[in-house]
């Protein structure tokens, strides 16, 4: 198999997804396609649930090990789609289609690299991972998908980023908070008004920058996004809830800014989760440099991936573009499939990785 003939497979498979149906938690008959196709070339799969891997021949423990990974799971379409989002349709170099730019065309970019790739030896272990559940962030998808792999050194997690290197991603962690009051008649000087105390934790919200600034991803973003307080306008509310939506910098944990915030706030607090880490390397990684000789551009993203789950170096980067994902007649272009799938090779083949130290 050469570039071309990867090129081609990679965009006639990517059309036969785009007819499957495999929304957030509902990938199972994508899933068991893509299965057979993969093992009908040769290749036996591994599966958890609707997450399936591959790994090349001749698995050396002595090598790193470095995962190719995007996601086989979209958004339900939008109500604004003016064509069938699950008809593949080309039309002036597009390929439209729900999950084309998001995430297909990395998934099948990254499937016919490691076919590349796997034809000759390389100095890591090379696998394959096509994860379930990235748009929910769910349980059953990478997080799962990892508790079944070898241990992994380096990560490609496949996105829409036109093919520039995300080198970190902002972590994510919801705060729900109560603050507590007195209820009383509003018309008499009675009760404490619950809304009145959670303002003053919103205005300290608001107001404060932690130190720790990222160079590609900025400070940590905290935004109240929810409020919700009352009965009826004649009560003086004794609770007040509401959300914040937190977005870390590789600088803080989940657990260190939640930590900051119950020293902070005299509302009760509690995380939904500390799952969701942000994640960094510098410009000093083998393929952040390789990256750099070809052209490529590097950047720290504000959206949340797969790489959250990661507790290992990874880059993000994919054909495509971001500001298509989850929109009305998402669409991908050829081009940027071809040219993907060009640089994914040049980017991986021959790398020198090295063994990531844990602990």
């Amino acid at each position: 198999m050469d570039i071309k003939d990867a090129q081609s497979a990679a965009i006639g498979l990517l059309k036969t997804l785009i007819t499957i149906p495999s929304y957030s938690r509902e990938e199972k008959e994508l899933a068991d396609y893509l299965q057979v196709y993969i093992e009908s070339l040769g290749y036996s799969t591994g599966r958890v649930e609707n997450n399936i891997w591959i790994i090349a021949p001749d698995f050396d423990s002595s090598k790193p090990t470095l995962l190719l990974n995007s996601h086989i799971d979209t958004v339900k379409p939008t109500a604004g789609w003016d064509r069938n989002p699950h008809a593949p349709n080309l039309e002036d170099g597009r390929l439209y289609g729900l999950g084309s730019n998001d995430a297909g065309a990395s998934l099948v970019s990254l499937l016919y690299v490691f076919f590349l790739l796997a034809q000759k030896s390389q100095p890591y272990n090379l696998i394959f991972a096509a994860s379930a559940e990235e748009e929910t962030s769910g349980k059953n998808g990478m997080e799962l998908l990892l508790k079944e792999l070898p241990q992994l050194d380096f990560a490609v997690v496949g996105e829409p980023t036109g093919m520039q290197m995300a080198i970190a991603e902002k972590g994510l962690m919801v705060v729900d908070c109560i603050s507590h009051g007195k209820s009383g008649h509003a018309a008499r000087n009675e009760g404490v008004n619950a809304i009145y105390l959670a303002l003053k934790d919103v205005e300290w919200i608001q107001n404060t920058e932690l130190p720790l600034v990222s160079d590609f991803l900025g400070p940590v973003k905290m935004s109240v996004t929810m409020i919700h307080a009352g009965t009826q306008h004649n009560v003086v509310p004794d609770e007040c809830s509401f959300v914040i939506d937190v977005r870390t910098n590789e600088h803080y944990s989940n657990q260190q800014v939640f930590e900051i915030l119950e020293q902070n706030l005299n509302s009760e607090i509690k995380a939904r989760s500390f799952r969701l880490t942000s994640s960094g390397v510098t410009t000093e990684e083998s393929i952040v440099k390789r990256g750099i000789a070809l052209g490529l551009n590097y950047y720290g993203s504000p959206t949340l991936s797969d790489q959250a789950f990661l507790h290992f170096p990874s880059i993000k980067i994919g054909p495509g573009d971001s500001s298509r994902s989850h929109t009305a007649d998402e669409y991908v272009g050829i081009e940027e499939i071809e040219k993907g799938i060009e640089i994914y090779f040049e980017l991986l083949d021959g790398l020198e990785i090295p063994h990531y130290k844990r602990g």
